[in-house]
């Protein structure tokens, strides 16, 4: 899971969800899109997810990026321009600027125009020596860079196992994308969640005090508020489980009993225990990964776990 804010400004943009919500119910296996978790409740629920004791990624991350972060930023060249896609909040970008005093330019990339200014804002405050460049833009999408970036050496940072989130064939033809964007010879810092015990796994997406569950089911809570559905909440329950032949965890939101939901003026029937499909998050090994990478065009250069080798941070290079 990772935060990609996408708050609905427009009545255009109600309009992209609702066509969304019903493609996604109207298939044979329902699914609905995990860039729909984060309205504002949804974010506020995520944050409390990372602060879980069953939510390993987060700070295994930030531990191996706060062990690691003078090693790091030795594999940056001088006066680079540090682009981050998806930046979102900045904390672990945080760590490693601590290590990078000599960094051209910050180019953090987001959809979310207003809460890009913010931290953009805040981070200048912090930083002050630091120029910071923010890109409004969908960074699954080509963008260009800001001009004052220049000719100044590029390297990217994509922490958080973003690329989890996507297909293993999305996310090649993503990480391809990042090297077109960034050039040849650049540098690409990202975040790895790596296969473990099903058990922990499930445990991470599937709390004790149930904050994930309420995250999932926040999604029908936004259908019924902007788009006038009437799922009954009561009605369906948080599944979370490991698939080890796709190595995956997925999230699902099941039916507990056969019902009709209605949404706008169509009708989406629901059979006990079947399921809709939120989000699939997958998990590597370091062999796995590495092939995945050098598919898209980037060599490993090294890695590093923690002591549990529960997560990885990896260094590419673009061929």
């Amino acid at each position: 899971m990772t935060v990609h804010p996408t708050f609905p400004e427009s009545v255009a943009a109600d309009s992209v969800f609702l066509a969304d919500v019903r493609a996604g119910l109207s298939k044979p296996q329902k699914t609905l899109s995990p860039k729909y978790f984060y309205d504002a409740a949804g974010s506020e629920l995520f944050e409390q997810i990372t602060a879980l004791p069953e939510y390993y990624p987060t700070r295994t991350e930030v531990g191996i990026l706060d062990a690691r972060g003078d090693e790091i930023a030795a594999y940056l060249p001088k006066q680079a321009a540090l682009v981050e896609f998806g930046s979102g909040s900045t904390a672990k970008l945080r760590r490693l600027l601590n290590h990078l005093p000599d960094l051209a330019a910050y180019v953090p990339v987001d959809v979310s125009g207003e809460f890009l200014a913010e931290q953009a804002t805040t981070l200048r405050r912090d930083f002050p020596d630091l120029t910071v460049e923010p890109v409004v833009a969908d960074f699954t999408k080509p963008f260009t860079l800001p001009e004052t970036t220049g000719m100044a050496p590029r390297a990217g940072f994509f922490p958080g196992s973003t690329v989890g989130n996507f297909e293993p064939e999305e996310a090649r033809a993503l990480l391809d994308s990042f090297g077109a964007i960034l050039g040849p010879d650049a540098l690409l810092i990202l975040g790895v969640d790596l296969v473990k015990d099903t058990a922990r796994l499930e445990a991470a997406y599937d709390d004790a005090a149930g904050v994930t569950a309420a995250f999932n089911m926040n999604l029908l809570k936004r259908i019924n508020h902007e788009l006038g559905g009437d799922f009954d909440l009561d009605a369906f329950r948080h599944k979370a489980v490991f698939n080890p032949t796709a190595s995956r965890i997925e999230m699902h939101l099941e039916s507990c009993k056969d019902q009709n939901v209605r949404i706008g003026s169509e009708t989406f029937a629901f059979r006990a225990g079947e399921t809709i499909h939120t989000e699939n998050s997958y998990k590597y090994t370091l062999d796995s990964f590495k092939d995945l990478a050098a598919r898209a065009g980037w060599q490993s250069v090294t890695v590093w776990t923690d002591p549990e080798a529960l997560f990885s941070v990896h260094v590419l290079r673009r061929d």
